[in-house]
């Protein structure tokens, strides 16, 4: 129920001869409540490190609350939006609807063309989601980690494909040569575990590995990013360091990236004064590197 509903059932309850008082009451600690939820959705649409299954559970109580349409939602969309509606007959008016849902129009299915072959050329080895696109409402809100959906991190990692694709056809001269390999393995881990061709370590030259940890610096400190506030320097580092022990980076090209002061003087040119805050470079360095060159 919302708002109005909320009023009119209270005036109502006083007219049926309801103490006004009690009915007051209760109307404040319902839109009380409104406001709560509400505020919890959006919280829920801000993302974030994990979304708890408890979270998840009341997302999906309030998305069961049910409202009535009375207007048409086929009309002023579209071909494209019309088309996909018409997977389903048009409901009669006055419909009754949940306040959010998952429907057939939002879904969009993934093409031939869209798809990876397991013996492509160029050795990708990602997961294709089964949909292009899902805009699903609950799909989209009860995301476990961050605010991206498969269907969309795809989308943001297939970038990297592209590039790929793209560099592997130009002639480029003897000396750069490598520029496709470097450009497009910055994704990749040192276990194996990235994208697109899940390289590893051994697998990956020493400029691709260092790509990857430049790559991954400018992102968490960056301030020009729509979604994020860009991390400190101290924070970046303590992220990155524990990328490393997880082996997504390498340890010993991130450890000549701390000793060489590399991370300061990107912060001095790039970074906002603010963001510049001490950085225990002995504590993120570990103890028992190897002692083999990076290369």
């Amino acid at each position: 129920m919302n708002n109005r509903g909320y009023r009119l059932s209270c005036l109502q309850a006083i007219h049926g001869g309801e103490a006004e008082d009690a009915a007051r009451a209760r109307l404040t600690a319902e839109l009380r409540q409104l406001d709560d939820d509400f505020s919890f959705v959006a919280s829920c649409n801000e993302g974030g490190e994990f979304m708890a299954p408890e979270r998840i559970d009341r997302l999906k109580a309030i998305a069961g609350r049910v409202w009535w349409r009375t207007l048409d939602d086929r009309i002023g969309i579209s071909q494209d939006e019309r088309l996909r509606k018409a997977q389903t007959p048009a409901a009669v008016l006055p419909a009754a609807e949940p306040l959010l849902a998952d429907k057939p129009e939002h879904v969009f299915t993934r093409r031939p063309q869209d798809c990876l072959s397991a013996d492509n050329p160029w050795g990708f080895r990602m997961a294709v989601p089964a949909l292009l696109y899902n805009r699903g409402e609950l799909h989209n809100l009860v995301v476990e980690r961050g605010t991206l959906s498969e269907e969309e991190r795809y989308k943001i990692n297939e970038h990297i494909v592209q590039t790929l694709m793209m560099l592997s056809q130009l002639p480029f001269p003897k000396h750069l040569r490598q520029v496709p390999e470097i450009a497009g393995g910055h994704h990749e881990k040192m276990d194996g575990s990235g994208y697109p061709r899940r390289l590893t370590r051994a697998q990956m030259s020493p400029l691709a590995r260092m790509m990857a940890i430049a790559d991954i610096f400018e992102a968490l400190t960056a301030i020009d990013r729509p979604y994020k506030k860009g991390k400190t320097l101290s924070e970046a580092i303590a992220i990155m360091a524990r990328m490393q022990q997880q082996q997504h980076i390498d340890a010993e090209l991130f450890a000549l990236f701390l000793r060489a002061g590399v991370h300061l003087d990107y912060a001095r040119r790039f970074m906002q004064p603010a963001q510049i805050d001490a950085v225990d470079v002995e504590r993120f360095l570990t103890t028992d590197e190897p002692s083999r060159a990076a290369g």
